[in-house]
């Protein structure tokens, strides 16, 4: 289970994406607002890939 763990930050990046860009998206101007909501879907990827790869390490291979 050591192989997986090394993938704990990039959930934690994908997660601290999704919670500054949720509420930006809503509070910024407009040409920035579309930076904010594509934090939040690289966010989103983000973790959702470092869970995958917590749970099962070479899954990309």
């Amino acid at each position: 289970m050591q192989a997986g763990l090394k993938f704990i930050p990039l959930i934690i990046a994908g997660l601290a994406a999704i919670a500054w860009g949720l509420p930006a998206a809503h509070r910024l101007r407009a040409p920035l607002d579309i930076a904010a909501a594509l934090a939040v879907l690289a966010g989103v990827i983000a973790a959702a890939m470092g869970v995958l790869l917590v749970a099962i390490p070479n899954f990309f291979r």
